[in-house]
């Protein structure tokens, strides 16, 4: 009797660290950056030139479609290292530009 008790708990607690498991996994895959899907083609060169125009310098380092604040992101690192985030909408009319402000935490 003792042999099968000692067996019933080391099975629950498996299952038990195998849910565990398996939330945290469940959670991480559900981050942003894994449903992110990058501007391509003519979208990409319209986009690229319309968030340029508006910073006036640097160069693109990353891009978004379907971002939460507007259709298009264009990410653009400024030539100090700086970046500014470019908020377009469907026409590559410029909604915002927020430079990214970097935390301490």
């Amino acid at each position: 009797m003792q042999i099968t008790r000692r067996r019933v708990a080391v099975v629950v607690g498996a299952a038990a660290v195998v849910a565990v498991i398996g939330t945290g996994v469940a959670i991480a895959s559900n981050d942003d950056d894994a449903t992110d899907r990058s501007i391509q083609g003519q979208a990409l060169k319209r986009a690229s030139e319309a968030a340029l125009a508006e910073t006036g310098q640097g160069h693109v380092t990353g891009t978004e479609v379907n971002d939460e604040d507007s259709y298009y992101e264009v990410e653009v690192t400024l030539d100090n290292g700086s970046q500014v985030d470019v908020q377009l909408d469907r026409s590559f009319h410029v909604v915002s530009s927020d430079a990214d402000q970097e935390s301490d935490n």
